[in-house]
């Protein structure tokens, strides 16, 4: 028996009810808390999945000097970063990161367009990190023995296929993001685990490999210290190492604190961040010292050079040599699997950093703050850099290592900053030296490739232009949270209880009975207002107009026998129709507004509104009235007289 036919227009209703769905099960399902350990491992399949490349990147940079070089990324991590992003986590318990910190440095639009940039670094590091994950991933497919020739030169179809599938575990939820970063995380580090040992054993079995070290570390230099600060130059070469700090920090909403953490205080959280920070930047500089030792001990310089066995794949190496092909393939299949799984904490950590501003600036539209087309979105943008660089793992590497250390850069500059009043010289000072060696770092690294802040230039002009159109579009929204009135002015819409709401708007002076006397006297002659009716001056001060909405506050004044509403908003025309319709609700009666008209250039006034939030206030009032109240005869009364 053939079903009811469901028409096209019902399956669209269906799919984007399912799209945009935000009901309530929905927001607790992308809030959903869990163990710190487990988020851990969310960031983790970032930061672990480094070991894949790592030791090989490392020795191609450092050669002999590689473990040198290896121990003081190392000590930049536990003395360096993790003190920075403990303090970052402190101070952004919501995950903002290291961007709201700054954000209070510079006001208004100057601060915004610094956000916005800063927002093209977070971007560039989180989207490479899919797509260089999912092409390194592939990378390994290509080259193990078992796969077939067919797929050899299929590398930018392969990665698409992983980009895809990642997208689609997170369309699903975050409860199997995390599930799956657990099993891969903990599966994978135990594989290097054994694999290092196995390695470790060898070294001890034949000594000899330690004497040729040496001899191959004294030939590029004798002086133990020139060594030491030949290592010190080469360390930031080796900066992907770093990564899976600030997706960290970005991911701590979905970390688990006490049932009486709040959400002005998550101590419980903070303190259990501080746990999976702390224990990821251990658990990763063990594996960095003792694989770095074991690859450039047991591997052939040769192996790591392009072409090489041991390219982009050390540890994969020891694995095959060592315990066999069979154990290899595992550690092979493992690799793969973390590294196209990389991309779930960078694409958790834009799913939590980026609602929490664009929206709120008015730089996007207001379905962006829902899960599943930002995720389509970040899907269809790693679709477009991996065919843009044909999933070429090199080709990114300078704009992945660029967004790192510049989001590094500005975490440790944030905190020194918020350090410099509250604690002690000595403190500051310390993160101030952190600060220098980030900001060094980021700039050797910018030097030698500088393709990276390129990529970066991309994507900060792709958001600021975005951004910009979307606030100009939204900008005759109504703008308000909600509104409230003080028990002032509630006393005066109760006096008009007989009357009209009669509302004049007035730009406030000096604010005395003579401005109010003058103001009325205008308002009457030019629209006609008879004498026995009563009027309510309103007065919105203009806040930082680069803000999109906020609550509007409405305090009721008496200046002799006058009665004034004043508030305080992002925008003058906004806040008026905001008052205007809450009034309406308030006491079941349209209000009406009285305007006087402004003189001018109407391009002038236009710019004027979207940039500081006045201009030509009766027409914007009215265009905001109308598209908040489709019905017109449910919408406040605008009168214009002169």
């Amino acid at each position: 028996m053939v079903g009811p036919i469901v028409p096209p227009k019902q399956y669209r209703k269906q799919f984007a009810q399912w799209l945009l769905n935000a009901d309530r099960s929905e927001a607790e399902k992308h809030h959903v808390r869990k163990p710190w350990w487990q988020v851990m491992c969310l960031t983790g399949v970032d930061y672990f999945s480094t070991l894949g490349y790592q030791p090989g990147i490392a020795a191609l940079a450092a050669g002999a000097l590689s473990p040198i070089a290896t121990l003081i990324l190392v000590l930049l991590t536990l003395f360096g970063a993790l003190p920075i992003y403990r303090r970052v986590s402190a101070i952004s318990p919501h995950g903002e990161g290291s961007i709201a910190m700054l954000e209070h440095l510079l006001p208004g639009w100057q601060g915004k367009l610094f956000v916005l940039c800063l927002l093209g670094f977070v971007a560039t590091d989180f989207i490479i990190t899919i797509t260089l994950s999912a092409a390194d991933a592939t990378a390994h497919i290509i080259e193990n023995p078992f796969v077939p020739e067919f797929l050899h030169g299929q590398s930018v179809t392969i990665t698409l296929v992983l980009v895809a599938l990642l997208g689609a575990v997170f369309l699903r939820g975050f409860q199997e993001a995390i599930g799956i970063a657990v099993f891969l995380v903990a599966t994978y580090l135990f594989l290097n685990l054994i694999t290092i040992a196995v390695g470790t054993v060898q070294v001890f079995q034949n000594l000899s490999v330690i004497n040729n070290w040496q001899q191959a570390l004294f030939a590029q230099q004798s002086n133990p210290l020139l060594i030491i600060g030949t290592a010190a130059l080469l360390f930031p070469k080796l900066a992907l190492g770093l990564s899976g700090f600030e997706t960290g920090v970005a991911v701590m909403p979905l970390v688990r604190g006490k049932r009486t953490d709040t959400e002005e205080a998550p101590n419980g959280r903070i303190r259990n961040t501080h746990k999976l920070l702390g224990t990821a930047a251990i658990i990763m500089s063990f594996f960095l010292i003792t694989s770095s030792l074991v690859t450039t001990l047991l591997i052939p310089a040769a192996e790591f050079q392009a072409g090489g066995s041991a390219n982009g794949r050390a540890l994969a190496y020891l694995a095959h040599r060592y315990l066999g092909d069979g154990f290899g393939t595992v550690y092979d299949l493992s690799t793969i699997a973390i590294l196209w799984f990389a991309g779930a904490s960078a694409m958790a950590g834009l799913l939590n950093i980026v609602p929490r501003y664009l929206p709120r600036y008015g730089m996007a539209p207001s379905w962006t703050l829902m899960i599943r087309p930002l995720v389509l979105i970040y899907t269809t943008i790693a679709f477009a850099v991996t065919i843009i660089f044909e999933a070429n793992v090199e080709a990114q590497g300078g704009a992945y290592a660029t967004g790192v250390l510049v989001l590094m850069s500005s975490a440790a500059f944030a905190v020194t900053l918020s350090t410099r009043r509250r604690r002690s010289k000595t403190v500051t000072l310390a993160f101030g030296a952190i600060t220098l060696v980030f900001i060094y770092t980021t700039i050797v690294n910018i030097i030698e490739r500088p393709e990276g802040i390129r990529i970066a230039s991309l994507f900060i002009g792709a958001i600021i232009l975005t951004s910009l159109i979307s606030r100009v579009t939204r900008s005759t929204e109504l703008r308000a949270e909600r509104v409230e009135f003080d028990e002032m002015a509630r006393q005066f819409l109760v006096q008009e209880n007989h009357h009209p709401v009669r509302l004049v708007a007035n730009r406030i002076n000096i604010g005395d009975e003579r401005e109010y006397f003058l103001k009325e006297q205008e308002v009457r002659e030019d629209t006609h207002i008879p004498p026995e009716e009563t009027i309510l001056f309103l007065e919105i001060q203009i806040l930082d107009a680069s803000q999109f909405s906020e609550t509007i506050q409405v305090r009721g004044v008496q200046v002799g026998n006058y009665r004034i509403l004043r508030a305080r908003s992002v925008a003058v025309p906004n806040a008026i129709a905001a008052i205007a319709l809450a009034i309406r609700d308030e006491t079941g009666r349209l209000p009406h507004v009285y305007f006087g008209w402004i003189e001018g250039n109407p391009i002038q006034y236009l710019m004027r509104f979207i940039l500081f939030g006045e201009g030509d206030i009766a027409i914007l009032t009215r265009e905001v009235l109308r598209k908040a109240e489709r019905n017109p005869e449910h919408r406040p009364r605008i009168h214009v007289g002169g």
